[in-house]
């Protein structure tokens, strides 16, 4: 049972969910990472998913795929880079579960990194319409859904019912406190490539009564990723349970519990930095972690560039949402 159904039992059939992954995924401390002040923990999403492909894409997809059944799709349509986790994502868990998707993808920097996913959307079986810019994904997406009358998902999956997954796992770090893994958290830090997994957290800590922050390390310029749209999402999910069913006081999402930094994007969405580099670098020497560049990279080095003593008393958790599986690396 998810977190979410244990504690709103009462929206089990209204907004139902399936089991991809095993949990709880692990919480433990990162000592030695940083050369700061700050108490850092790794909340190692890299391993969720038994399928194909892991990380956090996989937690919205626990929710996705039962609301596109729920609403007679067949299919998925959504969109991304050339490079996109999402969409490989999309791809291998929809098929296992009866749903073939579409993808229209858009440029960005091709690195190596970019050219291997690549690769494997391509050998994923998804339907693969290459758009190259903002403007023409807009104006071929109406075209598609004629077409093919699909359950249409924003790019990375961050609706109102996609950020359900980072509630899990707000939720799931919340009983890992209360089970004594460890003390309560400070903030959260994560990358933020389209916003439902920040906008899921806020919502998460609120609904544990936690007073946890979320420190949101943006990584795309070509989406609005401000305070006020991530904000706006979570309330967006934190309505949508309680038009399900879910009973529950009001919450404050509007106050301080959300962090936001745009230091981090250098260029541009998918462009290296120099600090991501670094950062990832030092996470792999000092604690064996595998990031990748355009996202997790990015927000270590956010945290790492804050940790001088502004990130404040506590601890803090990172969230390793990449989740490549060697079996297609």
């Amino acid at each position: 049972m998810t977190c979410i159904h244990e504690l709103f039992p009462e929206v089990s059939e209204t907004l139902p969910s399936i089991r991809l992954g095993t949990v709880p995924t692990p919480l433990r401390r990162l000592a030695g990472l940083s050369d700061g002040p700050a108490e850092v923990w790794l909340k190692d999403e890299s391993v969720f998913g038994d399928g194909g492909w892991g990380g956090n894409k996989v937690r919205k997809l626990e929710w996705l795929i039962p609301e596109a059944k729920r609403r007679g799709r067949s299919t998925f349509l959504t969109v991304g880079g050339l490079g996109t986790n999402w969409g490989l994502a999309c791809t291998l868990y929809g098929e296992e579960h009866g749903l073939r998707t579409i993808l229209a993808l858009v440029d960005q920097p091709v690195d190596e990194h970019v050219e291997a996913q690549l690769e494997r959307l391509e050998a994923s079986g998804a339907e693969i319409h290459f758009t190259h810019t903002k403007a023409r994904t807009i104006a071929t997406v109406p075209w598609l859904m004629l077409r093919h009358r699909p359950y249409f998902l924003p790019a990375g999956g961050s609706s109102p019912v996609g950020a359900l997954g980072a509630v899990e796992i707000a939720l799931e770090i919340a009983n890992q406190v209360e089970h004594g893994v460890m003390p309560e958290p400070s903030q959260v830090v994560t990358a933020v490539g389209s916003g439902g997994t920040a906008a899921g957290l806020l919502l998460g800590f609120r609904l544990a009564g936690l007073d946890t922050k979320v420190l949101a390390v943006v990584v795309n310029d070509t989406l609005k990723l401000d305070s006020a749209s991530l904000v706006r999402l979570a309330k967006k999910s934190e309505g949508l349970l309680r038009r399900r069913g879910a009973h529950f006081p009001d919450l404050d999402l509007d106050g301080d519990g959300l962090i936001v930094t745009t230091d981090q994007i250098g260029p541009g969405y998918g462009h290296p930095t120099e600090a991501a580099a670094e950062a990832a670098a030092q996470a792999a020497d000092r604690a064996g972690l595998e990031l990748d560049p355009v996202y997790t990279a990015k927000a270590m080095a956010g945290m790492l560039s804050l940790d001088d003593g502004r990130l404040g008393p506590g601890p803090v958790v990172f969230i390793d949402t990449n989740g490549p599986r060697e079996a297609l690396a």
